[in-house]
């Protein structure tokens, strides 16, 4: 496994949980561009339509001229099993989660994306969570020394 990309944003905004494996339905030279790490997941979100995933809002840099600025950011198709979707089709529904992708790879040469099951942070959360990394920080290094 080779991590092309992470959403630290989805960490910093979110509390993330329930992790998923889903293939993306990428175009030409889309491939080419994702395996050298020429994506974004930073403003990226899932959604569900008619009974199938779509990752919407994600960058992948052209990899050649043919391709727009349009197409960059275009609508992508995520592979899942139907039972899967349902499962989260229902979580978002019924206790107001989010889908947010939260990293990208490859896998024995197909290109992957981890989507998480999110519901949003309030700023004191985010605040909390900064002090809680700042004390284990302080006592790590006490430790070490």
């Amino acid at each position: 496994m080779k991590l092309l990309t992470n959403n630290k944003k989805a960490y910093h905004n979110f509390f993330v949980s329930d992790f998923l494996e889903a293939g993306i339905e990428l175009k030409g030279g889309e491939i080419k561009s994702v395996i050298q790490g020429k994506i974004s997941l930073s403003d990226s979100y899932v959604v569900i339509k008619d009974g199938e995933a779509f990752l919407k809002n994600c960058y992948i840099a052209p990899f050649d001229s043919s391709q727009t600025e349009s197409q960059t950011k275009r609508t992508r198709k995520l592979l899942l099993h139907k039972d899967e979707i349902l499962k989260l089709e229902r979580k978002v529904k019924e206790k107001g989660y989010s889908i947010v992708p939260t990293k990208v790879y490859t896998l024995n040469g197909l290109v992957k994306v981890e989507i998480a099951l999110a519901k949003g942070k309030k700023l004191y959360d985010k605040r909390q969570v900064l002090k809680d990394k700042a004390i284990q920080r302080d006592i790590d290094q006490a430790l070490k020394r």
